[in-house]
């Protein structure tokens, strides 16, 4: 993809996220993107990530689903106020709720997709829905509320 990761667009004192912190070298450092209505992001998980072998851990799956929800959430309501992502005010987002639902065993020897829609913004709150695929099959599901940063978590200059 040429368009920059909504993830790119977090400014750097907010960009050390073990999830999707681009300047956290030992997180994830997932990628996410608009496809249509949709929001999309591709991540591989390594061996290291294994809960039994030949498949991922929860952990990993409730983490990439918490993530790349509150990076929709963001994109959102940027997409909501007709604003460029990164412009200012800076809208990051954080989790107020996760709820996670594993469907079947996620294999762990090949890339993972998850996709996320939109259900509510309301005010400071957006609620995402997302799926995490494996091979085409739907394995986990999720609903994040996300929640606009609150003052007292915001880098002081």
């Amino acid at each position: 993809m040429t368009e920059k990761a909504f993830q790119d667009h977090y400014p750097d004192d907010m960009s050390h996220c073990y999830g999707c912190g681009r300047l956290n070298d030992y997180g994830h450092q997932i990628k996410s993107y608009w496809d249509g209505e949709e929001s999309v992001c591709t991540y591989t998980p390594s061996l290291y990530h294994t809960a039994i072998p030949g498949f991922v851990y929860g952990g990993l799956i409730a983490a990439l689903i918490d993530c790349h929800s509150t990076g929709t959430a963001a994109a959102a309501r940027y997409r909501s106020e007709n604003r460029e992502m990164g412009s200012e005010p800076v809208l990051r987002f954080v989790t107020g709720s996760l709820n996670v639902k594993y469907l079947k065993p996620t294999p762990i020897d090949g890339p993972l997709e998850l996709r996320s829609k939109v259900k509510e913004i309301k005010g400071k709150k957006v609620v995402v829905e997302t799926e995490l695929s494996a091979k085409g099959q739907v394995c986990a599901t999720g609903e994040v509320v996300a929640v606009e940063i609150p003052e007292s978590m915001m880098p002081k200059a």
